[in-house]
């Protein structure tokens, strides 16, 4: 046997040293995928053959104060195509587009785009989801979804808000409440081959979405529509720029309406209401586009501050009284101004009010009366009760984007600025702001936080959290805030605001007419404040209008409104009149028993019926049919309609 030579020993050794090495490294290798890259790999083989699909979660409903449906979520459906599973991409295009409302050709680009899953539309109907299933086509996958739906349209859109595409709040109610309403989604997991396509006998992992909870709210669908449509008739006839109306419990802070003109359609968002910015809309960028809808979707009754003017009034006359710096009957002359520091000041009646008493300068809504107060208090008690009424903080309203009122630092106020502030100016708050303030004055003190959640509930409609909110008390004595709201009283009754009197309620309230800034542009926000009944209030009213053209004075444009408003809603929410003996008697209080006129001729009706008017109709000898029928119970003033024949 020839012996190996050194030469090719050498070259043996080096060989089996490379394969003994090159083994251990495999080792090595493969040691280290099996312990430190295991579990990445086996993910990336799992993502290979497994298939996740979301399950999406349907957003909970909003519900007004009695269950009807403010905001709810359709199921809708998304069409997406699996490009290795499609087998006949033309077949596919052609049967999507018809059905989808889409170009032919924009959609066969999209089915034979070269990605995992491309979605071709959302939101799509469930009935037309149903024909594309039941074509029966290779390649296309359809989701289920839920698209947001708001019954009612434009209804307080500003206070609801909506959500986005993804289920998620983006304005108001829907975003402060966006934890509880947005619920959890699911998953479905399927073993699939190369292809994407489910493997024959294998079982899908499927976890179930949760549905989100639902929102009960303190608003009425009625008393909404009630102020709306109220709102709108007002701004239409004083072409006016803007306006709003709130309607709350001032016992516990609960909105029952918030009417603001213009609103938008909750189903339509992103579509400008604005006909001037609609016109342009194209040719704007996408800044301005983004800004002109914040504005539409603004909330001005908490976002934006005003000088209040008269109603703001209520705050000073309740520092004035719990100081008492001023007594119900001490007299005050106003000559059409006062002079303050080296500036005159004037009164809103030029000509002045002559003497008069702290009642009838509230009633007469007199400045000096007013400017006089302030200067008796003084900044540093003034500022006492501006702090103590929060107007240097948030109201704590269940809406985002709140502003803050806006006030000089106490250093820097001198008898100018303490006057104005008086009656209403130099110093702008929200009108929530101001609604707020004005119901601690006259509900006994205590500083509410206005709100519009009242309790979450299951899909079962069981509570699972009531919604509460702080309360702030004492802010002013009891005893003040009554000798208060008999002051307002007199208001209605007597002075500014008698344009709101009802008789057989009792109601207290405040008008203002406040000139805007610059005041050489003579531009007003009209607004009036009431509540009612006086001695319990459980309804506050407040109605601005923005730059109302022609006659401007509060009592004039608002009162008269929210007295339509009451005279409707009152009954509605059971607070019954209650009578004097007086207002018993009138014909539009006092009642009566229909007479039974069938069969009478005309004279012997006229002579039945006695002081209630009848209208005739028809022609005849003797009366064949009435209206109110025999028995019914109508007021004094009410016409009886008869048909002869």
């Amino acid at each position: 046997m020839a012996r190996i030579s050194g030469k090719y020993r050498l070259r043996l050794t080096i060989l089996q040293i490379g394969c003994v090495t090159l083994i251990l490294i495999l080792i090595f290798r493969v040691g280290y995928i099996q312990l430190f890259r295991g579990d990445y790999l086996t993910g990336l083989a799992d993502d290979l053959h497994y298939r996740e699909r979301t399950l999406y979660a349907k957003r909970g409903d909003i519900l007004d104060r009695n269950g009807t449906v403010l905001a709810t979520s359709d199921s809708v459906c998304s069409i997406s195509v699996i490009h290795n599973q499609v087998e006949d991409a033309e077949a596919v295009a052609r049967l999507l587009s018809q059905e989808l409302s889409m170009e032919y050709e924009e959609v066969l680009a999209l089915v034979e785009k070269k990605v995992a899953l491309q979605t071709i539309k959302t939101r799509v109907a469930p009935e037309v989801a149903e024909r594309i299933r039941e074509a029966g086509l290779a390649g296309i996958q359809i989701d289920e979804n839920f698209k947001r739906y708001y019954p009612f349209g434009s209804l307080a859109s500003q206070t609801i808000g909506f959500a986005g595409s993804d289920s998620q709040g983006i304005i108001g109610l829907e975003v402060t409440y966006n934890e509880y309403l947005q619920g959890i989604n699911g998953s479905l997991l399927t073993l699939t081959d190369a292809k994407g396509i489910r493997l024959s006998g294998s079982e899908e992992l499927r976890k179930e979405a949760t549905e989100g909870n639902v929102l009960q709210t303190s608003l009425d669908v009625v008393i909404q529509q009630y102020a709306e449509q109220l709102l709108e008739r007002t701004i239409e006839q004083k072409n006016a720029k803007r306006g709003a109306i709130i309607v709350m419990n001032p016992q516990n802070g609960e909105i029952y309406a918030m009417a603001i003109k213009p609103d938008f359609d909750l189903n339509d968002p992103f579509t400008i209401n604005d006909e001037t910015l609609a016109a342009q809309w194209d040719s704007m960028d996408s800044e301005s586009q983004i800004e002109a809808l914040n504005q539409m979707w603004r909330n001005f009754c908490i976002n934006d501050t005003y000088e209040p003017g008269s109603t703001f009034k209520i705050i000073t006359s309740a520092a004035a009284l719990s100081e008492k710096v001023v007594s119900l009957d001490e007299t005050f002359q106003c000559n059409g101004g006062l002079t303050v520091a080296d500036r005159r000041i004037r009164c809103h009646k030029t000509g002045g009010h002559g003497t008069e008493t702290f009642v009838q300068g509230v009633q007469n809504s007199c400045n000096p009366v007013f400017m006089t107060l302030a200067l008796r208090l003084g900044a540093d008690t003034f500022y006492k009760y501006l702090k103590a009424f929060e107007f240097d903080k948030k109201t704590g309203i269940d809406i985002s984007g709140e502003a803050v009122g806006i006030m000089y630092d106490v250093e820097d106020v001198g008898p100018v600025e303490l006057a104005t502030m008086g009656f209403g100016q130099s110093i702008a708050i929200t009108p929530m702001q101001l609604l707020r303030a004005a119901a601690a004055a006259v509900n006994g003190g205590n500083l509410i936080t206005p709100h519009f959640g009242t309790q979450v509930l299951d899909q079962e409609g069981n509570v699972l959290k009531t919604l509460e909110f702080p309360v702030t008390e004492g802010v002013i004595d009891p005893e003040v805030s009554q000798t208060l709201r008999q002051v307002l009283e007199t208001v209605v009754s007597e002075g500014g605001g008698s344009k709101a009197a009802i008789t057989g309620y009792s109601i207290g309230g405040k008008t203002a007419t406040s000139q805007k800034l610059p005041r050489s542009a003579k531009k007003y926000i009209s607004s009036f404040l009431c509540f009612t009944p006086v001695e319990d209030a459980q309804l506050m009213t407040l109605m601005l209008i923005d730059e109302p053209e022609g006659i401007y004075y509060g009592g004039t444009v608002c009162a008269p409104v929210v007295k339509e408003l009451l005279e409707n809603i009152l009954p509605y929410l059971g607070i019954e009149p209650d009578y004097t003996e007086e207002e018993a008697l009138l014909p539009e209080v006092a009642q009566i028993e229909v007479p039974d006129l069938l069969g009478m001729t005309l004279a012997q009706a006229r002579e039945t019926a006695g002081e209630t008017e009848l209208d005739v109709l028809g022609e005849g000898e003797q009366i064949i049919e009435q209206f109110p029928l025999p028995g019914e119970t109508v007021n004094m003033d009410s016409k009886i309609v008869v048909y002869l024949g």
